[in-house]
């Protein structure tokens, strides 16, 4: 037999039940078992069940899952919700340099910085401020070229007068 038909009774070759073909489309078959559940085979994995013939078939559609309530936060609170702080310096984030060229510091400091990003999309926290320094530059720079990796991030220069030009703060949009 070349093919099967939507409405035609089949058995599955190496399992003890079969159904009706509910979708055909060129070796994937798809069947809806007498139990309600569809399943898809390989042409090869069915043979036609002879004993009786279907009339019609009837596919339900079940109903699409239902969105959890979220918990709305306006405008106006989100912003006043304080932002988490994360001190990038280095010796806030090990115990002794020793050892390290600035490339592995530079690395450290960008690693704590994507693990905290990921950690708040996690949990939905929406403002972080990274405390960078001023030095030359370069920590601040490479913070930038992460936060523009995730489309979802605003940054921005955080508040001058609590942390001067060495900080960044980012917000984090929930729902994109």
């Amino acid at each position: 037999m070349s093919g099967f038909k939507i409405g035609d009774r089949v058995l599955v070759l190496d399992d003890d039940f079969g159904g009706v073909v509910a979708f055909a489309k060129a070796e994937q078959i798809t069947i809806l078992t007498d139990e309600g559940i569809e399943i898809s085979y390989h042409r090869r994995e069915l043979i036609l069940d002879r004993s009786f013939k279907v009339s019609h078939v009837v596919r339900k559609e079940e109903p699409a899952p239902k969105k959890p309530k979220t918990r709305q936060v306006s405008r106006k609170k989100a912003a006043f919700i304080p932002a988490v702080e994360v001190d990038l310096h280095i010796h806030q984030l090990v115990t002794s340099e020793r050892g390290m060229d600035a490339y592995d510091k530079l690395n450290l400091q960008v690693d704590t910085a994507r693990h905290q990003i990921e950690w708040a999309i996690q949990n939905r926290i929406p403002k972080l401020v990274f405390i960078h320094g001023v030095g030359q530059g370069v920590l601040k720079e490479e913070l930038y070229f992460l936060f523009q990796r995730y489309e979802h991030i605003k940054f921005y220069d955080a508040d001058y007068q609590k942390y001067g030009r060495g900080a960044t703060e980012i917000y984090i949009h929930q729902n994109p």
